[in-house]
């Protein structure tokens, strides 16, 4: 006799609180910079959560899209209110967008330097797409484990010219119009690697620590570049620079957050959908360079 037919069983959804909760297994909010502003910017705790729109900008585009997908819960990189605001009137662009979450029913959360200094984070997911091993922290956590802090430094496989490991990461990152930047002799060979998902430049320091021979960061001001070329120029000639997109190079990681949490909500029984953004939020919309009067604009990451 053919046995009864049983319907599969519905899928669980979590709360926005047990959400929260499965994050903070992955990037514990106890490892963000003193100055930093990660974890809930809007949202109710007993809010269930079906589909997760992952960014790295808590821009209006992005908001727009969340909406429009049906999102319950946005979860971005960099923080809508890191700075002190006396208003959230929808008159002003980051109120505009906290209304646009809001008013739909959408929650939003930011993982930032907790997802820069988590084993798995930010520039671990850069080391790895890179092909970099035996990596450890640039600056390790004051609070955290061994494998835990800002950055990562590791070796290359084998030895590679300045030039062409500058091209292998030029490849792996979305296109945006700013490109890559390279100090250093294009011939010159590079094994130990310093990275920082995001602006590094503070960070030199740690880099001559490590003797890394190249270091890969994003946002290189003028005074802090040259006076690291000028020193490295007094010794080895190293650190030679690369200069990245900060949005390309954090946006390396949504895809693996997005798996990461998955995986840890599953292990609790939960179910749901995620979704990378592929807008492309860097802030730069073509480039002029010498000899060169065409222009590039990007709206997607490739």
């Amino acid at each position: 006799m053919a046995s009864a037919y049983t319907p599969e069983e519905p899928a669980v959804h979590p709360t926005l609180s047990q959400v929260v909760s499965a994050m903070e297994s992955l990037w514990p909010l106890g490892l963000q910079e003193g100055w930093d502003a990660s974890g809930i910017v809007a949202g109710r705790p007993e809010q269930i959560i079906q589909r997760i729109h992952w960014a790295v900008d808590p821009v209006q585009v992005v908001a727009n899209e969340a909406v429009a997908s049906g999102a319950d819960l946005v979860i971005t990189h960099h923080p809508l209110f890191l700075r002190p605001v006396t208003s959230m009137a929808a008159s002003t662009f980051k109120g505009k967008v906290l209304h646009t979450l809001v008013e739909q029913s959408c929650a939003l959360i930011t993982a930032h330097t907790n997802a820069d200094s988590a084993v798995g984070g930010v520039s671990d997911v850069l080391a790895e797409i890179l092909g970099l091993e035996n990596t450890v922290p640039l600056a390790a956590a004051q609070d955290g484990l061994t494998e835990e802090g800002i950055g990562r430094v590791g070796t290359l496989p084998s030895a590679m010219r300045l030039e062409e490991f500058a091209t292998r990461v030029y490849g792996a990152l979305p296109a945006v119009a700013g490109g890559v930047r390279v100090a250093g002799d294009p011939d010159g060979i590079v094994s130990k690697v310093a990275i920082t998902g995001g602006a590094g430049d503070s960070l030199f320091e740690y880099v001559r620590d490590h003797e890394a021979d190249v270091y890969i960061t994003a946002d290189l001001r003028h005074h802090p570049a040259s006076e690291a070329r000028e020193q490295a120029m007094m010794g080895s000639d190293r650190p030679y620079l690369i200069d990245v997109s900060h949005f390309a190079s954090e946006w390396l990681w949504l895809p693996a957050g997005a798996n990461a949490l998955e995986r840890a909500l599953a292990d609790e029984g939960f179910s749901i959908t995620s979704a990378v953004s592929a807008i492309n939020t860097d802030p730069w919309d073509f480039i002029l360079t010498s000899g060169d009067n065409a222009t590039t604009t990007h709206d997607e990451t490739d």
